[in-house]
């Protein structure tokens, strides 16, 4: 609990125990903690470098605690203090980043990773820093990254990272993919399911994609692609391919199973008329009689049904797939 602040286990242990008695000698503390007295002796010393215990003055030998309101006050303020200057040298350099690529030049708009542990760890990169949303095109022929690389997954996720991933249906046969993809649904992950994916892909947040390139048998490479109209073209791959696939359910056993093609109901289209006719989403619920937060939970859930992230692009969704009449 007190790692934090720089104490290790044994440490912490010492600490409390010598709290608890206010005063013991090492043999004390040892029997209190269960711990070596050679083991005891080296924790209290390191406690009192760090300010939090002190010889006792009145019987040689003995040790006291320092008040911990004082002494894990000082420590945390320090850990704040660091963490601040952290934070400061973060901003900065995000900064010089920015500032270096506001123009970029063409070549570095495009990341070439080589070798397999580099291009997974660019992977690994992609979802810890993602803050938003993670896209994925999933082939059935994995090569560096597998499915079962799934700890950053886990992190992004529960960092409330929303993910959007369309698997092949060829995936479905390999070893622990339906464990996988059932762990991935539980943490409320949406995955759909179509023949074939024209790339393996993967955007974080709309700012960086990765993509393999062909090796033939030889090293593994990616490129990495930053903001730009190359990743524009990629997202629009990734929207065209998730538009067209069908949601993938796995029952008991993971029995699989693909919900058919989802279509607003009639509520849902009054609803997406009005919008498209220049009406708010107040006077649309004050013209159809519904709650001002029933209409904007409608207007979002139609925006995950045609896997849009934007009204403008459900707009043109809608005239697409023939949901409302130009």
């Amino acid at each position: 609990m007190l790692g934090a602040i720089g104490l290790d286990e044994v440490q912490e242990s010492a600490y409390r125990a010598l709290v608890a008695l206010g005063a013991a000698d090492v043999a004390d503390l040892a029997a209190r903690t269960g711990l070596g007295e050679p083991d005891t002796e080296r924790a209290v010393r390191r406690l009192e470098q760090q300010g939090l215990a002190a010889r006792s003055s009145a019987r040689p030998g003995r040790w006291v605690a320092a008040p911990p309101g004082v002494a894990l006050g000082a420590l945390l303020t320090q850990q704040r203090h660091e963490l601040e200057q952290a934070e400061l040298a973060a901003v900065v350099l995000a900064e010089e980043y920015r500032a270096q690529a506001a123009e970029p030049a063409a070549h570095d708009l495009v990341e070439v990773v080589t070798g397999a542990g580099a291009v997974a760890q660019r992977f690994l990169q992609l979802q810890l820093g993602a803050s938003h949303e993670v896209c994925a095109l999933v082939t059935g022929r994995p090569t560096v990254v597998s499915g079962s690389d799934n700890d950053a997954e886990e992190q992004a996720a529960g960092r409330g990272v929303r993910y959007r991933v369309v698997v092949e249906r060829d995936v479905l046969s390999l070893p622990d993919a339906l464990t996988e993809m059932s762990a991935a649904l539980r943490r409320d992950e949406q995955i759909r399911l179509v023949d074939r994916v024209p790339t393996k892909l993967v955007i974080a947040d709309r700012q960086l994609a990765m993509v393999p390139l062909t090796s033939n048998g030889g090293e593994p490479a990616a490129l990495v692609v930053h903001a730009s109209g190359l990743l524009e073209s990629l997202a629009g791959l990734f929207d065209a391919v998730w538009r067209q696939a069908l949601p993938l359910r796995l029952g008991e056993g993971n029995a699989v199973t693909e919900s058919a093609a989802a279509a607003p109901d009639g509520t849902d289209l009054e609803i997406l008329s009005l919008l498209l006719a220049g009406l708010t989403d107040a006077s649309v619920a004050k013209q159809l009689d519904l709650g001002l937060r029933t209409v904007q939970r409608r207007v979002k859930g139609l925006m995950e049904l045609a896997g849009v992230s934007t009204r403008l692009q459900l707009g043109w969704h809608a005239f697409e797939r023939g949901w409302v009449a130009r």
